[in-house]
């Protein structure tokens, strides 16, 4: 495992419920700026195996980035679980919810 997925790992794990981060904050946060793709694809590969809050990783625009309608869903589920509200059907106001994890 690379530096950087280990690092995503552990910030995303940290997210606190009812928070939300952006890939590209991940990715920041993570020593990499512009690895917000790298983001996404170790969310997809590893959150089972880690346990990871995915549902807590959302678009820059503060929106849900799945165009699958069942995935989509759950997302939302999941969140709305944690008290977080939509501002509209799929995006809630970062300046409320946004986790700022301190690096």
């Amino acid at each position: 495992m690379t530096p950087f997925t280990k690092r995503v790992i552990d910030i995303i794990a940290n997210i606190p419920s009812g928070k939300v981060m952006t890939y590209g904050q991940v990715a920041a946060c993570a020593g990499s700026p512009r690895g917000a793709r790298q983001v996404v694809r170790i969310l997809h590969s590893m959150s089972d195996k880690y346990g990871l809050p995915w549902h807590r990783v959302i678009n820059a625009r503060g929106q849900i980035g799945f165009h699958d309608e069942e995935a989509f869903m759950e997302q939302k589920h999941l969140l709305l679980n944690e008290g977080i509200l939509f501002l509209d059907e799929a995006r809630i106001d970062l300046k409320m919810y946004r986790f700022d994890s301190g690096d």
